[in-house]
């Protein structure tokens, strides 16, 4: 990977307790190693329990509150899965203000798995095609969304996948979108 890719680029992560470890973890280490600087975000400043799937998996510490930062301060989004962490974030209004000021911007956002109920919540995907965890479907058309089972789909400046399978593929496209601040 071409480490000076996203020199000068800040790539907010947003995310809270239950996060999916490695759709945290991997993309942010690929926006790092790409030169790129990530700001931890959560509904609040505190330790969020990771999870590698159904366990406890380690803790990382948020730097800042969804509701003190703003989208303008930043190049490109990115949400992690599991399944309790996207459920908790959109009943966050900050959380959910956050995600649609990244569209209302149109600057660059990766989803993957569970991630995309943000986006519903966010009422961000009509006219939309992605992919997702495949529980997920139903609830995404039914926002407006075309849903494909697709290892990475690229709409735009919105990148999404389904599963930590998928990290490799989606971790390379998030760093290809940021990079040159494709819209979504």
């Amino acid at each position: 990977m071409n480490k000076t890719l996203l020199n000068g680029k800040r790539i907010a992560f947003l995310f809270t307790d239950g996060v999916e470890q490695s759709e945290l973890t991997e993309p942010l280490k690929a926006v790092k190693a790409a030169g790129g600087t990530a700001t931890l975000i959560s509904t609040k400043v505190h330790e969020v329990q990771m999870m590698q799937h159904h366990d406890k998996g380690d803790r990382i510490q948020a730097e800042t509150a969804a509701g003190a930062v703003d989208a303008a301060d930043f190049d490109g989004l990115v949400i992690p899965g599991g399944v309790a962490n996207p459920d908790r974030l959109r009943t966050d209004p900050a959380s959910v203000r956050f995600v649609r000021a990244f569209f209302q911007a149109d600057k660059p956002v990766g989803v993957i798995c569970h991630g995309p109920w943000m986006l519903a919540e966010a009422d961000v995907l009509r006219g939309r095609t992605v992919t997702s965890w495949p529980s997920l479907r139903t609830d995404l058309e039914n926002a407006g969304a075309t849903w494909v089972d697709k290892e990475v789909c690229v709409d735009g400046g919105l990148v999404t996948s389904r599963n930590p399978d998928d990290l490799p593929a989606f971790c390379s496209e998030i760093v290809e979108k940021f990079s040159d601040g494709a819209a979504p």
